[in-house]
């Protein structure tokens, strides 16, 4: 019978599979699904609250995937790069993170790294850059992306945004919740983002 992990792989992957995207299919493609597991004690983090609302507000196509991501919080490992000495205690409270697989996920990868970050309503995720590629996918919609010296501009949920090795980006949540599907390749699989104005914070 298959275990909690291996539906959510399943459903993630067939989720990914559906995405009307060159970009995607190409990363897709590119990727060895028959992982190993690993193991892991779930972790629970302050973000996970705003989940039934995430699954209340995804489309038709992303449902099953925030649904059961939502049924299941419990069994999963949500994890945080930043603490509160990063952003402050309300982002600290409103951020995490699940990787599904990657060097650290419930799956071994050390190819790619791919999971589901979720930001709280009315959350700042400041100007940051890393040295991998990564592709992101609102799984809600409402919040505003920024990316290099371009301004803010509303993503819809289902729509793909593409963040190039070292080029700064930041979101902005407004009343709604953000659960955001990404995926990265070709650096670090668990850098911490430098932080855009603050020395030493990589």
């Amino acid at each position: 019978m298959p275990t909690v992990f291996d539906q959510l792989l399943d459903r993630f992957h067939s989720y990914l599979a559906g995405v009307d995207s060159d970009l995607v299919a190409g990363a897709v493609g590119r990727i060895d699904w028959n992982m190993a597991s690993r193991s892991g004690e779930p972790r629970r983090l302050g973000c996970l609250r705003h989940l039934d609302r995430i699954a209340e507000l995804a489309p038709p196509d992303i449902k099953p995937l925030a649904q059961f991501v939502a049924d299941h919080r419990d069994e999963l490992r949500w994890g945080q790069t930043y603490t509160a000495a990063d952003f402050g205690q309300d982002f600290v409270d409103n951020y995490g993170w699940l990787e599904v697989f990657g060097t650290r996920g419930h799956f071994v990868n050390d190819e790619a790294a791919a999971g589901l970050l979720i930001l709280g309503p009315d959350i700042v995720y400041p100007d940051h850059l890393h040295i991998a590629e990564e592709i992101y996918i609102p799984l809600t919609g409402g919040t505003e992306w920024r990316m290099g010296e371009g301004g803010f501009r509303v993503r819809g949920a289902g729509e793909v945004v593409h963040h190039a090795s070292n080029v700064d980006h930041a979101m902005r949540t407004g009343k709604e919740p953000l659960m955001a599907l990404y995926i990265w390749r070709g650096g670090p699989l668990a850098q911490k983002s430098t932080i855009v104005g603050i020395e030493g914070s990589g």
